[in-house]
């Protein structure tokens, strides 16, 4: 039978369990406002039975506490960061994009394209009415300049915004690798703390919060599996395998981690792109993450996409012959000059292959249509790797289907140089006052060597100049105009990306140039600055001069104010839409990327609202379990107070 005392035993257990019942609801509440706690539980048992050899067999022996451990649902983890991922990519992108739209802002505090467009044809309009007038000639030429300004400040804008995205990727690189590191040392701590019976709840609540955290950053699939004895299956050794995969690979394996790092690209994927972008790749490997691919999501994907997003319109066609130098790309995607993106030195993929390029080469047709792309390699292939190339499908840079910095650079490049090379085009018809042929009036600054690129002579029949190294006019005078016979044939030219381009290529003399309206960019674009020095220069009329039609003829200025809403200049509309095309990309895209973190946000909460209902602390249940624990300690207590009373009893009043 039991012993005569074995009621205090039984007593005692139940003041040691709910003591600590209390002491884990204290610590629940002293966490309530603590960010990632779960709540914790003490799992209260009943104590082996006690055999005591009489009729009834056994008798109880109080209870146990067994363990205090956390309450959190596995199932609601993974749904929350499988949205926090998408929820991440939304957010930054939402955040990014309301910049590149304050960029464009037209106000009545802030003055942008609309207000300065209408500025310059109302000069203009005003130059019709006394074209001799130096001030009226120096206002419009004024204005002019500030047109060119808002290109230059936009451009090195979007420039500076995206030197700042790829700054903060670099950053959130090192911190998805910082958080790795700390998930494979927290692997270890709480596999010591439970291999030796305990329960690591605050270090599990510390591990899941840095997931979390992961989440929002890139896509991760989490894995906890028990270590089992092989010799004792049944045996349970505390130990645990947990695992951390991205894109398909391991980032953390239980207590060891991969790293990731940043690479700075060698070459531009985008003609307006900054210097030194990066790409990332896993650090063991070297192997190039694609971030850009459909299965990513996440805050480093949106960082890609709005620093790299072309909508997808860089340079695409199939090779239709290579050779050891070489490689030329038919039938492609950009067949206008004003539209061209791709960098002057870059990156040709052919299948799966990359090929650098030092400089490359376009053939137009007699409308100016471009019929193929020649690519200058900058290391030579074997004439059997050059033969494997003819029909495969060519693309420079890479193909981002969103609509971020370049996609936005390059309509600021496709308007300008459509409105630049109508003007020009215009304005070169007439005669200056005093009496020359008209040049360029919009032209764009030689960044490396100084002076400008007036992109005269587009279409018509050049000589290399080896010496200064440029094509020149083979037909025209020393002030620089070409033939003026209006019955004058166009030609099918060749242009180069730059003069050492046409160098290499061997082109002496050819039916091409390199000063193209693809040097022109909204980061280059200026007035030309012999028309900024002396007004006299522009022109306004046809006729020369020196044998005036009329005092002040302005028949140049009516051809010119046609441009500002009645000829064609960007996207099937006059030059006073582009400011309303560029809003519509911005407001569409910004308002889907709104609509999907709203989306994101409430299924979010909804999924933390259910996570939070096991794992939370409620201050009103734990109240509760304080008067609960209280009221079964007080009964242990008096149990104990009887137990007592009754072996005094038996005690002092029955013994012998």
């Amino acid at each position: 039978m039991s012993s005569t005392f074995f009621g205090l035993t039984i007593g005692a257990s139940g003041l040691n369990a709910f003591q600590a019942s209390i002491n884990t609801t204290a610590n629940n509440i002293s966490n309530v406002q603590t960010d990632g706690y779960s709540k914790q539980v003490t799992n209260l048992e009943a104590s082996s039975s006690l055999r005591v050899f009489q009729r009834y067999g056994t008798t109880g022996t109080g209870v146990t506490a067994k363990s205090v451990t956390q309450l959190r649902d596995q199932y609601y983890d993974e749904k929350y960061w499988n949205n926090q991922s998408k929820y991440g990519e939304f957010d930054k992108k939402v955040y990014y994009m309301t910049q590149i739209e304050n960029y464009f802002t037209d106000s009545s505090t802030v003055e942008g394209f609309s207000t300065i467009y209408a500025k310059l044809f109302n000069a203009l309009d005003s130059l019709s009415d006394n074209a001799g007038d130096s001030s009226v000639r120096n206002e419009f030429i004024s204005d002019a300049k500030e047109l060119m300004t808002y290109f230059n400040t936009m451009a090195n804008q979007l420039q500076e915004l995206q030197s700042t995205i790829n700054d903060e990727i670099k950053t959130t690189v090192d911190n998805v690798n910082s958080i790795a590191e700390k998930i494979a040392q927290l692997n270890k701590q709480i596999n010591v703390i439970e291999m030796e019976g305990g329960h690591a709840n605050e270090l599990r609540d510390e591990r899941a919060l840095l997931v979390d955290e992961l989440s929002e950053i890139i896509p991760v699939q989490v894995n906890e599996e028990k270590v089992t004895n092989s010799n004792y299956p049944d045996m349970d050794t505390g130990a645990t395998l947990y695992t951390v995969k991205f894109n398909g690979r391991l980032l953390v394996d239980t207590y060891n981690y991969n790293t990731l790092t940043t690479t700075t690209r060698s070459e531009h994927d985008n003609q307006s792109d900054i210097d030194g972008l990066y790409d990332v790749a896993w650090s063991d490997s070297g192997a190039t993450l694609n971030i850009n691919g459909k299965n990513m999501t996440g805050a480093l994907r949106a960082l890609f996409q709005i620093r790299d997003g072309n909508n997808g319109e860089n340079l695409t066609g199939k090779v239709s012959g290579a050779t050891t130098t070489s490689i030329t790309v038919a039938n492609p995607s950009i067949t206008s000059i004003s539209s061209m993106n791709m960098a002057k030195q870059g990156v040709l993929t052919v299948g799966n292959t990359e090929y650098a390029y030092d400089g490359f080469s376009a053939v137009t047709d007699a409308d100016g249509n471009i019929e193929s792309y020649t690519f200058l390699l900058k290391e030579a292939i074997t004439d059997t790797a050059a033969n494997r190339l003819s029909g495969g499908n060519a693309y420079v840079g890479e193909n981002v289907s969103y609509k971020g910095i370049p996609y936005y650079q390059n309509q600021l490049n496709t308007f300008l140089r459509s409105l630049a090379k109508k003007f020009n085009d215009t304005e070169e018809c007439g005669y200056d006052q005093t009496g020359k042929k008209m040049g360029a009036f919009f032209v764009a600054d030689d960044k490396v060597n100084g002076g400008e690129f007036d992109f005269s002579d587009e279409f018509h029949e050049l000589a290399y100049d080896s010496t200064n190294k440029k094509f020149v006019s083979t037909t025209g005078n020393d002030s620089g105009d070409t033939d003026d016979d209006p019955t004058t044939e166009k030609k099918s030219m060749t242009f180069y990306s730059d003069a050492e381009t046409a160098e290499k290529a061997g082109s002496t003399t050819s039916t091409g140039k390199y000063d193209t309206y693809y040097l022109l960019t909204a980061l280059n674009c200026d007035v030309a600055q012999a028309t900024q020095e002396n007004p006299q220069i522009m022109s306004t009329q046809t006729s020369d001069p020196n044998h005036p039609t009329g005092v002040d003829t302005f028949d140049i200025v009516d051809q010119l104010l046609e441009l500002k809403s009645d000829t064609i200049i960007h996207r099937g509309y006059g030059g006073d839409k582009f400011l309303q095309c560029i809003y519509s990309d911005i407001t569409v895209d910004g308002q889907e990327c709104s609509v999907f973190l709203e989306n994101y946000t409430n299924i979010r909460k909804s999924i933390d609202d259910q996570r939070t209902s096991i794992s939370g602390v409620d201050e009103d249940e734990e109240a509760i379990n304080l008067v609960k624990f209280q009221n079964a300690y007080n009964l242990s207590s008096k149990c104990i107070s009887v137990l007592a009373e009754m072996y005094d009893r038996l005690i002092t009043q029955t013994g012998v």
